[in-house]
């Protein structure tokens, strides 16, 4: 059978297509651009001679990176924060969201606790007061006062949530009449029927913990223990301060490269594991976020 096309929908595919090609294209070119830079002598940049390709090739701004500063040391309480946030973010997404998904019928006050979750959406509780709470629990300077404030993503447990009321009732039903309770009905038979939803909420995780900088520059005390978005942020803006305090190999290092290749090298390093991550959960993202916005 042919399939007949009209010219309206070919007009549409195309047009669709050039626009979709030309925002790819436009996103990309400003990571080969970095990283352009980042691996370019200072003196080829600094007069403007670096577009797509590195001139002067040279490694010292990734040296630099790995060497010297605080790099490697914020990369790590980020890599620890996004595996305790995402280990946290799931495990209260599924637990809440699971019977939230029942009729109101079946758990008592089901529609007091989803109005309460909503109006979180809309309403918080403010920044001051956030801080005084994490002050008065001791969290300040800890991990923990970078994962705990936002333990449970009230979007994220609603498309959980979405995505648990569309799966068939009876599923649930036969685990119950074979005599698993509550928690093995969740855990056995429901949970791997979640992978789509949890991938897509747990890309969502992923990267709200690793973008996000101003919770460090709120709880961090101290400059150690920032995450690395939250240092770079503070590189980005004192990157010459950095340069003039800077002694020993790491101010050879840094005789070799200016502030646009060092800041360069770094947030191009910052962008790579989202990028290897999204590859492996994309054929779950489309059907999760589908799926997890069906019903209400």
């Amino acid at each position: 059978m042919v399939n007949y096309r009209s010219p309206a929908r070919t007009a549409f595919v195309v047009f669709n297509t050039i626009f979709l090609s030309l925002t790819a294209i436009a996103c990309i070119i400003p990571f080969i651009h970095l990283l352009a830079i980042s691996f370019s002598g200072s003196s080829a940049v600094a007069a403007g001679k670096v577009v797509f390709w590195p001139v002067d090739l040279t490694t010292v701004s990734y040296e630099f990176a790995f060497r010297g500063g605080k790099f490697l040391p914020a990369l790590w309480v980020s890599i620890w924060r996004v595996l305790l946030g995402v280990i946290v973010n799931l495990a209260l997404i599924v637990i809440t969201a699971y019977p939230l998904s029942k009729n109101k019928d079946k758990v008592f006050g089901r529609n007091i606790y989803m109005m309460y979750f909503v109006v979180t959406i809309i309403i918080n509780g403010g920044l001051i007061p956030t801080y005084i709470l994490v002050t008065k629990m001791g969290l300040l300077n800890s991990i923990w006062a970078l994962i705990l404030p936002g333990a449970l993503p009230i979007f994220s447990m609603i498309i959980v949530m979405n995505f648990m009321r569309g799966l068939p009732e009876e599923i649930e039903q036969a685990a119950m009449i074979d005599g698993a309770g509550v928690f093995d009905t969740l855990f056995r038979v429901m949970l791997p029927l979640l992978t789509p939803a949890l991938a897509t909420v747990g890309l969502f995780s992923v990267v709200s913990h690793w973008n996000d900088w101003f919770s460090g520059l709120i709880y961090m005390q101290d400059s150690k223990n920032y995450p690395l978005q939250t240092y770079l942020h503070t590189l980005i803006i004192d990157f010459e301060e950095v340069i003039r305090m800077a002694q020993g190999d790491t101010a050879k290092i840094l005789a070799y490269m200016n502030v646009r290749t060092g800041r360069a090298a770094q947030l191009f390093l910052a962008t790579i594991p989202v990028l290897l991550v999204y590859p492996f959960i994309q054929k779950y993202f489309t059907t999760g976020l589908v799926l997890g916005s069906v019903k209400g």
